[in-house]
């Protein structure tokens, strides 16, 4: 099962809900390797110095703001820590602004709120309130160091919550040159309404997300699987160690992904537990081995030694 964001409160007036904070998006994208063609082996990626070439430790690098072409200000750990917000686990609803009032390019990531113990009468209160007068909670969050401007919304039986851009961070459409309400040279008769808004009427349908897949990803996931029933693959890097420590470590699993279809390289709980399984056999059989591998230490010396005496 998911594991929480964090557990805190959603607040509003007076009001504290017990909340859990989960994940409301699924990632599914294929992930790929980059190999040298020549070997196919994986592709490690260096930290080096612009001028000298030399790679440079992680304890060496420090984080700068280039405020003109060639100029830095270094920013220290204690720089960042002043800046950050407070790390509190609560959603503060500042106000309630109608449903229909904020722009779908506002909204950037989903999650979903779960009622904690006992905090079911809070939770509904509040969700079924803003069904029944259409608004939509306006807050902020805090989510690992970073504050967020937040919508909270009714959803079937839950509380969901979105994070939301600044407005500074949306491009204004008006920076665009876009035909008025009547451009000239634009002469639509009302026949051609009419016609447009029959053929809008005839592709009408109720919205079923579930019907509409990502049909590239499919194709592509056919392909892998196809090559690799065809056995076109590169051999497989059995120890760990040969993969350099800072190259890219999102490996898949292709089969596992197509038939989960999740492109994640997790270990699931079923492989994590065969894994342990299979190590504790290792460990309850390691005396026998050691124990043949002395006999035949012992019978290899003994030969040895009669090769001398001959």
């Amino acid at each position: 099962m998911a594991r929480p964001i964090w557990n805190g409160v959603l607040s509003f007036g007076l009001l504290n809900v017990p909340i859990s904070v989960m994940s409301g998006e699924r990632k599914i994208d294929l992930h790929f390797r980059m190999l040298d063609s020549r070997d196919k082996k994986p592709i490690r990626y260096e930290r080096v110095n612009a001028d000298t070439g030399e790679e440079v430790p992680w304890k060496s690098i420090v984080k700068a703001f280039e405020y003109k072409k060639g100029s830095y200000v270094v920013i220290e750990p204690d720089d960042f820590k002043s800046a950050a917000p407070e790390s509190h686990e609560s959603i503060d609803i500042e106000a309630f602004v109608d449903a229909g009032s904020i722009a779908p390019a506002f909204y950037e990531k989903p999650y979903v709120l779960i009622p904690g113990k006992k905090a079911e009468k809070g939770y509904i209160l509040l969700r079924d309130t803003l069904r029944k007068t259409a608004r939509i909670g306006i807050g902020r969050v805090v989510i690992r160091t970073r504050e967020y401007l937040c919508a909270v919304f009714p959803q079937g039986d839950a509380l969901v919550m979105n994070l939301l851009r600044y407005s500074q961070e949306i491009v204004d459409v008006d920076d665009y040159k876009l035909p008025s309400a009547k451009p000239e040279g634009a002469k639509i008769s009302k026949a051609e309404f009419e016609m447009a808004e029959k053929l809008v009427e005839s592709m009408s349908s109720e919205w079923k997300p579930g019907d509409f897949k990502d049909e590239f990803r499919e194709r592509l996931g056919k392909v892998i699987e196809k090559r690799v029933k065809a056995k076109d693959v590169t051999p497989t890097i059995e120890d760990e160690s040969e993969v350099p420590e800072d190259a890219t470590t999102n490996v898949v699993d292709f089969m596992s992904l197509l038939k989960k279809s999740l492109a994640s390289n997790k270990r699931t709980p079923a492989k994590a537990s065969a894994k342990k399984k299979t190590a504790a056999g290792k460990k309850e059989s390691k005396p026998k081995k050691a124990a043949t591998s002395k006999r035949k230490a012992a019978a290899h010396k003994k030969t040895k030694t009669a090769r001398k005496r001959a």
